[in-house]
């Protein structure tokens, strides 16, 4: 079967049928928004990507969405949003640059700049999903930006790591998945990337493919740039919140993205 949007939008519409909620499917955009009746709250579904997804992994990619949408539509309804008493729930989360600078109510996000390829936005912590922080939010409150980067800052190196280590071709890899919805923003945690530095025995390279994931590699031949590019693009297709493909060196603490060539050293972009 040749799954369309329209086929997609209908087996989530069917998947995700609630007396509470309404759905809105847009030809043109190639989007699925369903919002609670009562709040005027709700997300919108990005519909290519879920069928990308779909023809890897099949029903469980619908799976995904299902449990993340209704997560997301429960959460808004049924907790606070607020952050006055709950600054220990906001951390960082990384996004790709192409991701949307404004909420689905048009509210400008909260976010800094990360790489060329990459931002930093902050979240506030729901349980099973998380509410990204966006200027309304920091009006209400009277909280300013730079509170909102110290908080999460404070947070994300208070973070449990979890990392299991894997060696290729002579190559040293080290996956961050502690599954908590932050591996991703661990890139963000200095003394991380200083230490691994420090111990490493060749170049150090980093990948952010989805947010569930951090990479951090001990390259010490030509093929673990290869290892590395493949894996980064494997995490990237198969992430339920996709980041970037691209791997990046990292230098006097600075990230610098790079292509990789097949066979070759990488260039830098």
């Amino acid at each position: 079967m040749k799954m369309t949007s329209r086929k997609l939008s209908d087996i989530l519409k069917k998947r995700l049928q609630n007396d509470n909620w309404s759905f809105h499917f847009d030809r043109e955009k190639d989007t699925l928004r369903i919002e609670d009746k009562n709040t005027g709250k709700g997300i919108t579904l990005e519909l290519p990507g879920i069928i990308a997804k779909w023809e890897q992994k099949k029903d469980d990619a619908i799976d995904e969405v299902v449990y993340y949408t209704e997560e997301a539509l429960n959460a808004m309804k049924g907790q606070s949003q607020e952050m006055e008493g709950r600054e220990s729930l906001i951390y960082p989360v990384i996004r790709s640059t192409s991701f949307p600078e404004k909420s689905s109510a048009g509210v400008s996000l909260i976010f800094d700049g990360h790489t060329a390829e990459t931002r930093i936005y902050y979240a506030l912590d729901l349980g099973n999903t998380y509410r990204l922080i966006d200027e309304k939010m920091l009006e209400k409150e009277g909280w300013t930006k730079e509170r909102i980067r110290e908080t999460a800052s404070f947070n994300l190196r208070s973070l449990q790591t979890v990392v299991k280590e894997d060696a290729v071709a002579g190559n040293h890899f080290y996956f961050f998945r502690a599954n908590d919805g932050y591996d991703a923003s661990r890139v963000l945690n200095e003394s991380i990337l200083a230490e691994y530095e420090k111990s490493a025995e060749g170049t150090l390279a980093v990948s952010i493919p989805h947010q569930d994931v951090l990479i951090i590699a001990d390259i010490r031949n030509n093929a673990g740039y290869d290892i590395l590019g493949q894996m980064s693009m494997s995490f990237f297709a198969n992430g339920t919140v996709p980041i970037t493909a691209l791997s990046f060196l990292y230098e006097d603490g600075k990230l610098e993205p790079i292509f990789i060539l097949a066979k070759n050293r990488p260039k830098k972009k």
